[in-house]
Parts: C-alpha cells; sequence; structure tokens
C-alpha cells in the first residue's frame, strides 16, 4: 500500500508514518498540495492521501477531480478541532483522524483501504476451468483478452491474472476506457508535456508509464476511438510511447490486459476495432461465463454477499428462506454477479424477521422478481412478455423503456447499462439527453430506485 501523507500534521507526521510503515505501507511525505500533485502526477501514485487539516482540503480534491487522479482523502488534526474537522468532510475527505493519532484509529483506515476486494468466490466448475486456464498463462508477460457480459467479474480476474504473475509486486493500474471522454483518453493513457495543450500546466505521466513495470487494465477496450487504437497498437507492439507533445518516444515494460463485454470480432468485421489490434491483445482469451451458466454459484455467492453485508452494515447475517432461494434460482440474472450483489445487498438491509424472506428480494427498485419460469409460463399460456415493452407501444417507446429500466436495473450506472444494451456510452448519453429534455425520469447514479424526475 502506498501512503502519501500531505502537510505536517501539526508536529505528529512521526507517529502517524512509523503506524502506517508497521503495518506495511510505503510512506512518502511532502509539505504542501502543489507539493503532492506533482508527486501524483509523476507517476509515483498512491492509494491513500492523509493530509492536514489545516491545509485547503477542498482545493486539493478539487485538483484531483480536474486531473480525473481518483484516491481516498482522509484529513488528519488535532482532535478538538471540530468545525475544520465539518470542513474537510464537506469537501470530500472519507475520514478525519484526530491527532495525536491512536494507534487502532489508524490500523483500521489503513485495514478499510487495503481490503482484499478481489477475492474470487466460486466453486461451479464452470468457473472453476477459467481459473485453471487463467493459472496457466498468469506467470507469462502474454498480452490477455477477458470477455464476457457485464457483471462477471472481468476486472477481478485481471487483478487475479495480477496476482499470480512475476509482475505482482509492481503496480497494476485499471482505465475504464468506456468512462473517459474521447477527447481526454489519450493523455490519460499516454501522458503529456508541460504545455502540450491549454491547461496542460505541467507534465503529467500517463497510465502506461504509471504501469511500467507492473500490469494496464484497458477495460471496455472495444469503446476506444479507431484513431487512438493506432496508437495503442504502437505501444503495445514497440513497447515505447509518446506523450502528448513529446519529443521522443519513452520506453516502457508493461503487461496489457483488455476487457470487453462484446464480440471483438464482430467489431472488426464492422470497422470500429483494428484487426491487427484484436490480434496483439488477444494472445489469451478468458472468456467468463454468465452466472446462468454456473448455477452451482448462485447460492454461494448469496451465502457470501450475505457475511459481507450484514457485517458491513452492524446487522445479524440471516438465513435465506426456502423460497426466496427458490426465486434466486429460477431467476436469470442479467446483470450477473454484480446484480446479485445489488440485491443481496438490499435484501440484507431490508430483512427484519429471522430470515431473508422472498419480499426483500428486489431488482430493478422492483418488489417483484420476474422469473426465468415466469416468462416460459406466459409464453405458453400465449400471453405477452410485458418486459420487452408490450404489443401496442411505438418502437421509440419501446426502446425508451428499455433502456431507462436498464438503467434502473444498473443503479444509474451509465457504463453498465451500455454494456448490458450492447450500446456504446456516447450513444446512451445522447439517448438520456433526450428523454430528460422531454421530461422524462432518468436515473442517477447510486440510486438503486427509480428517481423522480
Amino acid at each position: 500500500m502506498r501512503l502519501l501523507i500531505i502537510g505536517t500534521l501539526n508536529g505528529q507526521i512521526g507517529g502517524a508514518s512509523r503506524m502506517a510503515v508497521e503495518r506495511g505501507a510505503k510512506v512518502t511525505q511532502v509539505d504542501d498540495i502543489e507539493a503532492g500533485m506533482q508527486n501524483l502526477r509523476s507517476g509515483n501514485g498512491a492509494d491513500l492521501l492523509m493530509v492536514d487539516v489545516n491545509l485547503d482540503v477542498a482545493e486539493l480534491i478539487g485538483c484531483l477531480k480536474k486531473e480525473r487522479i481518483t484516491v481516498p482523502v482522509v484529513a488528519c488534526g488535532i482532535g478538538n478541532d471540530t468545525q475544520a474537522a465539518v470542513r474537510a468532510i464537506k469537501a470530500g475527505a472519507k475520514e478525519f483522524i484526530p491527532l495525536p493519532p491512536d494507534t487502532d484509529l489508524i490500523a483500521a483506515v489503513l485495514a478499510a483501504v487495503t481490503e482484499e476486494t478481489h477475492a474470487i468466490v466460486y466453486i461451479d466448475p464452470r468457473m472453476g476451468d477459467v481459473i485453471k486456464l487463467a493459472d496457466k498463462v498468469a506467470p507469462s508477460d502474454a498480452s490477455i483478452l477477458i470477455t464476457g457480459e457485464s457483471g462477471t467479474g472481468k476486472e477481478l480476474i485481471a487483478h487475479y491474472l495480477h496476482a499470480q504473475s512475476k509482475r505482482a509486486g509492481a503496480r497494476f493500474v485499471a482505465v475504464n476506457c468506456a468512462a473517459i471522454p474521447e477527447n481526454l483518453l489519450e493523455s490519460e493513457l499516454f501522458g503529456y508535456e508541460k504545455g502540450a495543450f491549454t491547461g496542460a500546466v505541467s507534465r503529467r505521466i500517463g497510465k502506461f508509464e504509471e504501469a511500467n513495470g507492473g500490469s494496464l487494465l484497458l477495460d471496455e477496450i472495444s469503446e476506444m476511438d479507431p484513431r487512438l487504437q493506432a496508437k495503442l497498437l504502437r505501444a503495445v507492439q514497440e513497447q515505447e510511447i509518446d506523450r502528448i507533445g513529446g519529443n521522443k518516444p519513452i520506453k516502457i515494460n508493461t503487461r496489457i490486459f483488455a476487457t470487453s463485454n462484446r464480440n471483438l470480432q464482430d467489431e472488426v468485421a464492422k470497422g470500429t476495432f483494428r484487426e491487427d489490434l484484436y490480434y496483439r491483445l488477444n494472445v489469451v482469451n478468458l472468456e467468463l461465463p454468465p452466472l446462468r451458466e454456473r448455477p452451482l454459484d448462485i447460492a454461494h455467492l448469496t451465502q457470501h454477499f450475505i457475511v459481507k453485508y450484514a457485517e458491513a452494515n452492524g446487522v445479524a447475517a440471516l438465513p435465506i428462506s426456502a423460497a426466496a432461494s427458490k426465486m434466486m434460482d429460477e431467476y436469470n440474472w442479467p446483470g450477473n454477479i454484480r446484480e446479485l450483489e445489488n440485491t443481496i445487498h438490499r435484501a440484507v438491509l431490508l430483512s427484519t424477521g429471522n430470515e431473508i424472506e422472498p419480499s426483500a428480494i428486489m431488482l430493478s427498485g422492483n418488489s417483484s422478481m420476474t422469473t426465468t419460469t415466469d416468462r416460459a409460463q406466459a409464453q405458453s399460456a400465449g400471453g405477452t412478455d410485458q418486459s420487452s415493452g408490450g404489443v401496442g407501444s411505438t418502437v421509440a417507446e419501446v426502446e425508451r423503456n428499455l433502456i431507462i429500466n436498464t438503467l434502473d436495473h444498473c443503479l444509474g450506472n451509465r457504463t453498465h447499462a451500455a454494456n448490458i444494451l450492447g450500446i456504446s456510452i456516447r450513444t446512451l448519453r445522447n439517448k438520456l439527453k433526450l428523454y430528460n429534455q422531454q421530461g422524462f425520469a432518468v436515473p442517477t447514479p447510486g440510486e438503486a430506485d427509480r428517481p423522480s424526475a
């Protein structure tokens, strides 16, 4: 774990640093916000920032957002300075640690940040076969293409490959190609020199250099613009990059993992993905099965998430009733493990009896679930599957309902919804902008229920 301390922490920096080092953290200290930003821009990176509350925490968090640097911030200060603590939390700090530092509190904060969230939980043989193949290819330096539906755990497999590789002691850096606007992705990947463009006030190291010696995950690579794909091909093929505004190539030693929920061969045929890049990335393909094809894992993962979220919320880990378990087994899980996890999290919070009952099993903000059995019965009876939009609706209405319902199902997450729908994130944003203008309620990120307009 990499800890960056910004400020003097009122003379308590020695104690905080020592406690962190004793718990395995690599500690760097700088005196002010600008020095901290320079450290992050240089590619050193950090897993946690501890910031003196007397500094401008809001300015720091604003700088991090502007430069798209994602790292949790913890403010530290004299224990009775409650106003400063409140200001820091309102500015976006995750926690406030009073000084002088308490050993148990420092340990708890570091444990929360370094908690292992990349464990792969499974018992089904279908997933076991994938793990066996991953174990075989992990020690190599080959590029790996990880494919599968949204929510199947593609990023978890990338973390697993890195942890089992010769590069496990080096950095693992992830970039979501679908979440970063097209005009910013190039600078995010390759970095830039000071003055390369308006706003480039200093040199910024890109993700390729940040992951040098380690592994770089290019998540949802099918969303990358073809023009940028050509530059990526050179980086993968020649193991060298050019910063924007730079005048000489920079050698790198970075292993590439790439994920896609689409069939890249189809994208190649459509001309939206370069064939030569596809073959460079697809040295080995790990294809993750959807949850409906690994049925033994439904109950296994359900129990895992019950324990996890009961502990996280300070409630009892209730057993799941037979009726609720049957509903879980019969459901088709279009959102895969991500949907299952969200469902169980809600169920843990909503359950009030001695068991998790069917009434607590909610999907897409709905109190009822449509199972594969229900659909089959409706179709065999000559009925219409209303989830498809219904007879009598226009194509535009069906499309709008499908998009909004899918977004609702994904708790407002645009990237996940676009993946499930099989459209680009840009297309989805354009559709949602239109629906907003027409006065329809569009779910916002992080909302589990259908929001109001």
